[in-house]
């Protein structure tokens, strides 16, 4: 401010917009990443009006995920307040896809899908969720982008569980489970084959449901996760 750098303001304010999201201070974050977006507006920064905005969509996003572990329900059946929350945050990925396309950012678009399919599938609206997923898989696939590849595989198998879609679900973790002993991460590897349990189950495929819970019990122990 005292040398007049407004840009250097303006990252400075986005700094400590993120910084104070991760504090938990959402609402002082939001007035930091507010100033972010305003004087990259006025400077007619683009890129910084896309960070902005993809800013403000994380801090909301990350406020209604933490209204809701005290409520603990099923993505969807959430108090108004958590909803309206994460509204906003869907608001501003919004604005941030349509700036980064326009942009021609492929990777800020991909990781506007992924958190607008997360955002939506906690509202409930898992057609929408699998919508997003599913261009986030097509972009991590152009970068050969694994770990998000993975990510997207794992959310769309979720959504699809609760459109009862077992079949298609199963058919995702095992696209998971493939990829996390690709990337050699046991933890991600035991978490699909949790999921793949759970499916089995509704499946009514109890053999394979049994199999895929013996190896989760096996990665646990192994890790020493309790």
């Amino acid at each position: 401010r005292t040398i007049g750098d407004r840009i250097g303001e303006a990252k400075a304010s986005g700094n400590l917009g993120n910084t104070l999201k991760i504090l938990g201070q959402f609402d002082e974050a939001v007035v930091c990443c507010q100033r972010h977006l305003d004087i990259s507006r006025e400077q007619g920064d683009k890129v910084g009006e896309a960070r902005a905005l993809y800013n403000i969509g994380n801090v909301y996003h990350a406020k209604g995920k933490h209204l809701s572990w005290n409520t603990a329900q099923d993505p969807g059946y959430l108090p108004q307040e958590v909803k309206d929350t994460l509204q906003k945050a869907s608001e501003y990925y919004e604005r941030n896809l349509s700036l980064v396309k326009e942009l021609g950012d492929r990777a800020a678009q991909g990781r506007a899908y992924g958190n607008l399919g997360n955002t939506q599938y906690l509202l409930g609206n898992f057609s929408e969720a699998i919508a997003f997923h599913k261009e986030r898989l097509a972009i991590a696939k152009e970068f050969g982008d694994k770990a998000a590849e993975r990510r997207a595989y794992s959310n769309l198998g979720n959504a699809h569980i609760f459109l009862g879609s077992f079949h298609v679900s199963a058919d995702y973790y095992k696209k998971t489970l493939q990829l996390s002993r690709q990337l050699k991460d046991q933890a991600v590897e035991a978490q699909a084959c949790y999921s793949l349990g759970n499916t089995c189950t509704l499946l009514q495929d109890y053999e394979k449901a049994i199999e895929y819970h013996l190896r989760h019990l096996v990665i646990a122990q192994e890790l020493g996760d309790r």
